[in-house]
């Protein structure tokens, strides 16, 4: 298969690469997502067989005071490839967030659930979601929550880091959700890709890690495997404000993507085992 992907540096992306070596990757410099119709140029010329964006503004904070900026690199960017896509009959695979919901209530969010992000990051998500949809082609969005990985700037590295230096930590414990691998993010979006080429039906689905944790219990077992002496000290979503509002339930019900195509909710203690392991081995 003939697979493109938006998206070069991002942990998906790192992870897509370790995968599928032989697919065309498109960083900033050959499909700058803040110019969408650049984006959409660039898949016409290529005319893969699937399509695969893993590339997104991902600095939830930032986005509070440059929604503009956001949106076009997470909706109208997104919506630009997809209308290419739809003309030329290729499938997309499009990664999105549980940062579109509200966070309330305990129960795992369905992928039909009513809509309501809290801040500009996941209305700028949203606005790629409904961009992609519009465009009337074949498509999956895979939303997702709490990527980690041995690249990039994310939850376990910081945890590694400071705890390295701090024999005690206070996590905030009201946030609840499934922690995900990249890798295997990546993987499933080489399953859909796939299917979708296949004539699969497309539609939205949820992939989260399970089973689902806080924050400071995701920190915990990440010191347990990293062998790091460090007290977690539980606090408030309060006590550790932020520019953007984060989502106190982010649990995602990943039935309909297993019973559709067979792909079950990670393990991600067994993820994070492994990229624990890999930084250990990286020297990191």
């Amino acid at each position: 298969m003939k697979l493109l992907v938006f998206g070069q540096t991002g942990q998906v992306a790192r992870e897509l690469q370790r995968r599928a070596p032989g697919a065309s990757y498109l960083g900033r410099a050959a499909a700058d997502l803040t110019d969408p119709a650049a984006c959409a140029a660039a898949l016409r010329a290529a005319r893969p067989d699937a399509v695969i964006n893993a590339a997104a503004w991902t600095a939830v904070d930032r986005a509070e005071t440059e929604e503009a900026e956001a949106t076009v690199v997470n909706g109208d960017a997104p919506g630009a490839m997809a209308l290419a896509a739809a003309d030329l009959g290729i499938p997309l695979v499009h990664i999105s967030t549980d940062y579109v919901f509200d966070g309330a209530g305990t129960k795992p969010w369905q992928p039909n659930d009513p809509v309501a992000p809290l801040g500009a990051y996941g209305r700028s998500k949203l606005a790629g979601e409904v961009a992609v949809r519009a465009a009337g082609g074949a498509h999956v969005i895979l939303r997702t929550s709490w990527v980690f990985s041995a690249h990039g700037a994310n939850f376990v590295k910081t945890m590694l880091r400071l705890g390295a230096d701090r024999p005690a930590l206070r996590v905030v414990a009201d946030q609840i959700g499934g922690p995900t691998p990249a890798g295997d993010i990546a993987a499933t979006c080489l399953t859909l890709a796939t299917a979708l080429r296949d004539g699969a039906e497309g539609g939205t689905h949820h992939y989260g890690g399970a089973p689902a944790t806080s924050w400071a219990g995701f920190a915990r077992e990440i010191f347990a495997l990293a062998g790091l002496a460090v007290t977690v000290e539980d606090i408030p979503t309060e006590a550790f404000p932020t520019p953007a509002r984060r989502p106190a339930n982010s649990r995602l019900d990943g039935s309909t993507l297993q019973t559709a195509f067979g792909i079950a909710p990670p393990d991600w203690k067994a993820g994070l085992a492994e990229v624990i392991a890999e930084l250990k081995g990286a020297g990191a």
